[in-house]
């Protein structure tokens, strides 16, 4: 290598190197993401829940798995899902097209078509991400399906 290449090669190095050192060291005016629990009613339940259903963390917000409870087949279960995590999203400043990941848990691997046909579409031109599963053993409060999703605010 010519040692005018040699000084370009370094020269470039450095720069990069500097570029990077620049973007790890967060800005004295960026906030510390802090995890925040929104309750569905505004207020903070007397009692110590056993886990929430929604949570924020900076610019992300997690919604716990939501069911249905109540007789019907898989399309009206997911329905009844669908638009309550819906609800969530909203209440919470999101959306249904901010939705990045999503868990779909299936009591019977057999509702996989009859799901499908509800949940498509219901994300917008860009779903999320997705991972469907068939629960062994079942989903709790006998539910054909329980969805989580991981949305941006």
């Amino acid at each position: 290598m010519s040692t005018t290449n040699r000084r370009s090669f370094i020269g470039r190095g450095a720069a990069a190197a500097g570029v990077a050192a620049a973007a790890a060291v967060p800005g004295a005016a960026q906030e510390t993401p802090s995890k925040k629990v929104i309750y569905r009613n505004g207020k903070k339940p007397a009692k110590t829940p056993l886990f929430n259903s929604t949570v924020a963390y900076g610019n992300l917000l997690f919604i716990a798995g939501v069911g249905a409870h109540f007789e019907g087949d898989i399309k009206a279960h997911t329905k009844h899902v669908l638009d309550q995590i819906q609800q969530q999203l909203e209440s919470a400043g999101s959306s249904m097209d901010k939705v990045l990941k999503c868990n779909v848990y299936l009591n019977d691997l057999k509702d996989y078509a009859g799901m499908n046909e509800v949940f498509q579409g219901r994300f917008g031109e860009e779903p999320p991400v997705r991972t469907t599963i068939a629960a062994a053993g079942g989903i709790p409060g006998n539910s054909l399906v329980e969805i989580d999703v991981i949305a941006t605010l």
